[in-house]
């Protein structure tokens, strides 16, 4: 059974750092793209970032870039999330997600995570 399982969500305050670990398990992910997405309250779940097999290509939305670093570990199956300067509009549900040459769009990932709660105080 595949299982994605995200940690490290919690409260901080603006301008505060977190970092999410996404463990996968059940499966040998070599050659998939890991993702992250965040769901923010009344909004759609929207793409974070990604990064390739190889760790050489990674993507980050607008909204995240220079703040969010995305990386992983293939031999342990992981991938973090770093976020530093947050901000309120940070706040939100943050899956992890897995898919094979999968991109930006949410329906490229064939694996999903339950999410965990990221909230930024201002």
């Amino acid at each position: 059974q595949v299982q994605l399982v995200e940690s490290g969500g919690g409260l901080v305050q603006a301008g505060g750092s977190l970092r999410l670990s996404c463990a996968a398990s059940g499966r040998t992910f070599s050659g998939y793209t890991m993702g992250w997405f965040r769901r923010a309250p009344g909004k759609e779940r929207e793409f974070v970032a990604l990064i390739r097999w190889s760790s050489t290509n990674t993507y980050y939305a607008d909204s995240v870039k220079g703040r969010f670093t995305i990386s992983r570990d293939n031999a342990k199956n992981t991938v973090d999330l770093q976020m530093n300067s947050l901000k309120p509009e940070d706040t939100a549900i943050y899956y992890c997600a897995a898919g094979r040459g999968a991109g930006v769009v949410r329906s490229s990932y064939d694996y999903w995570g339950q999410g965990t709660q990221v909230t930024v105080a201002s």
